[in-house]
C-alpha cells in the first residue's frame, strides 16, 4: 500500500474518531475530505490541491439540484405533514382495533403502526420518537411490561429505514447507481417479513409470560367504528404510495408530491370538518414547513459532504486498493460480505442510517463488486449467484436491515435511547432486555436473506 492510499486510511479513521466525537456527521465529511486532499497534495504533488478546490464553485449546486434528490424533502415533508395532522395516532388506534384484542395486541399494533408510518416518514429515529409517543402511554394505562412495551416501540421504530418510500433506498440507489424503483420493490417483501416476525415475537413472548400483557378491556362500538372510519383514508393514502411504487405504476418524485398533497387534503378536510386540534390549519403546515427545511438542509450537508469526502478518497486510490487487494488475496466472497455487514452493525449504534450510506458504502460496494466478478458478472460466473445489477439491490436490503440491527445493539443503539427519552422511570437496562428478542430475530431475517436472496429480488424480477 502506497503513500496515498495511507493518506486515505487514515482519513477514514479521523472521520471515524470526529463521529464519535459528535461532530456533525457533513462537518467531519468536509473537514476530512479537505484536510486529506491538502495532504495529498504534499505526499503526491501532481495532485495539486488548487484544482480540487475549484471544484466547489459547482459541487453544492450540481448536488442539490439533481432531480432523483428532489424526492427526498418531498417524502419528509409528507411525513411531518401526516405527524402533525395526527395521522400515526389514527393509524395506531385503528390497528389496535383490529388486533388489540388479542393476548399482546395493542403492542402489536404499535409494531404494524410503526411500519406503516415509518413507510411515510422514511426515518426510522422520527418513527420511534412519534410513535413512542403516541403508544407507550396506552401500553402502560393497560398494563404491559415495561420490557415489553419499550423494547416493541425501540425494535418497531426501526422498520422505517427499508420499508418504502424510503429516503435511505433513494440515497443509497444513487450511491450505487441503482434503480431507486427496483430498490423500493425489494424490499417490500423482506419489509413485510420484518413485520410478521416482529409480531410472532410479541405473540410468543405473551405466550410464555402471559403476565406481561395483561388481556384488553373492550371497546365501545362507537370508539370502535370511530377508530375504523378514521384508519380507512390514512390506510388508503398510505398504501396506495407503497403499491403503486412497488408495481412500478408511478416514479417516486410523482408518487411523493401526490402523498404530500393528498396528506394536505385530507387535513385540511379533517381540520373543516372536527375544527381546531384535528387535521391541518396555517400553524401545523408551516411548521411542517419548517422542520422539513430544516431537515432536508441537514441532509442535503450530508450529501454535499459525501461528495467532497468521496474526491477525497478517489484521489488516494484506497477504494480501488482494497478491491485489489481483496481479489489478490483470494479472500472468500462470502466471509468478505460478512465483515462488512458486521461493520455496518457496529456503525449503525453510533451513526445516523444516511451517514453511514454515504460514508461505509462508497469503500465496501467495489471490493464486493470486484469479489462477484466485476461489472459484467453474470449469475453464472459471479461469486454470490447475481449479476452485477441484482448484487446491487440484494446487497442494499441486506446492508438496511443491518442498519436496522444497529439501531437497537447494546449497548448504544440509537433507537433505544429515542425511546428511553420518552418513557420516564424506565432504566436503560429495561429497554435493553425488552428489545434482546427482537434483535435476535432482525439476526435471523439476516442469514435469511443472505441464504434465500429470492425474498429480496422475487418483485424486481417479476415486474
Amino acid at each position: 500500500m502506497g503513500e496515498r492510499e495511507l493518506v486515505g486510511l487514515a482519513g477514514f479513521g479521523v472521520l471515524v474518531l470526529l463521529i464519535a466525537l459528535r461532530v456533525p456527521v457533513a462537518l467531519a465529511m468536509v473537514t476530512v475530505g479537505v484536510g486529506g486532499s491538502w495532504v495529498l497534495s504534499l505526499v503526491a504533488p501532481y495532485l495539486r490541491f488548487g484544482p480540487y478546490l475549484a471544484q466547489f464553485k459547482t459541487l453544492t449546486w450540481s448536488v442539490v439540484s439533481s432531480y432523483e434528490l428532489s424526492v427526498i424533502p418531498l417524502f419528509i415533508l409528507m411525513g411531518y405533514l401526516a405527524a402533525y395532522a395526527n395521522l400515526s395516532r389514527d393509524l395506531f388506534q385503528g390497528i389496535n382495533v383490529l388486533v388489540g384484542r388479542l393476548r399482546g395486541g395493542v403492542a402489536m399494533a404499535a409494531v404494524i403502526a410503526c411500519a406503516g408510518f415509518g413507510a411515510v416518514c422514511g426515518s426510522s429515529l422520527a418513527t420511534a420518537s412519534t410513535m413512542g409517543r403516541i403508544a407507550l402511554p396506552e401500553l402502560r394505562r393497560l398494563g404491559y411490561a415495561d420490557g415489553l412495551a419499550t423494547g416493541t416501540l425501540a425494535a418497531g421504530g426501526s422498520l422505517g429505514i427499508l420499508i418504502p418510500p424510503s429516503v435511505a433506498l433513494v440515497v443509497y440507489a444513487i450511491v450505487v447507481e441503482a434503480s431507486v424503483v427496483a430498490m423500493f420493490q425489494a424490499a417490500i417483501l423482506p419489509g413485510l417479513v420484518a413485520v410478521a416476525f416482529f409480531v410472532a415475537v410479541i405473540a410468543v413472548r405473551v405466550r410464555l409470560r402471559p403476565a406481561l400483557a395483561p388481556p384488553t378491556p373492550p371497546m365501545t362500538r362507537e370508539a370502535r367504528r370511530l377508530a375504523l372510519r378514521r384508519l380507512v383514508p390514512v390506510i388508503v393514502l398510505f398504501g396506495a404510495i407503497v403499491l403503486g411504487l412497488g408495481a412500478g405504476l408511478f416514479t417516486p418524485t410523482p408518487a411523493a408530491g401526490v402523498g404530500v398533497f393528498g396528506v394536505v387534503a385530507y387535513g385540511l378536510w379533517l381540520r373543516a370538518r372536527h375544527g381546531a386540534g384535528e387535521g391541518l390549519g396555517r400553524r401545523e403546515i408551516a411548521a411542517a414547513l419548517r422542520a422539513t427545511a430544516v431537515t432536508a438542509g441537514m441532509l442535503y450537508f450530508i450529501l454535499v459532504g459525501a461528495e467532497v469526502l468521496k474526491g477525497f478518497f478517489a484521489r488516494s486510490g484506497l477504494p480501488a486498493a482494497l478491491a485489489e487487494w481483496a481479489g489478490a488475496a483470494s479472500l472468500d466472497p462470502w466471509l468478505v460480505l460478512g465483515l462488512v455487514l458486521g461493520l455496518l452493525i457496529v456503525l449503525g449504534c453510533v451513526m445516523e442510517s444516511l451517514s453511514m450510506i454515504l460514508v461505509v458504502v462508497p469503500f465496501v460496494f467495489p471490493v464486493l463488486l470486484d469479489l462477484n466478478g466485476g461489472d459484467v458478472a453474470t449469475a453464472a460466473t459471479s461469486a454470490y449467484g447475481l449479476g452485477a445489477e441484482e448484487l446491487k439491490i440484494w446487497f442494499g436490503v441486506l446492508a438496511l436491515i443491518v442498519v436496522e440491527l444497529g439501531l437497537i445493539t447494546p449497548p448504544v443503539g440509537l433507537n433505544v435511547f429515542i425511546i428511553r427519552a420518552v418513557s420516564p422511570g424506565v432504566s436503560m437496562g429495561t429497554v435493553f432486555r425488552g428489545v434482546l428478542p427482537f434483535f435476535g430475530i432482525e439476526l435471523l431475517r439476516v442469514v435469511l436473506i443472505l441464504a434465500v436472496p429470492g425474498l429480496a429480488l422475487w418483485l424486481p424480477r417479476l415486474l
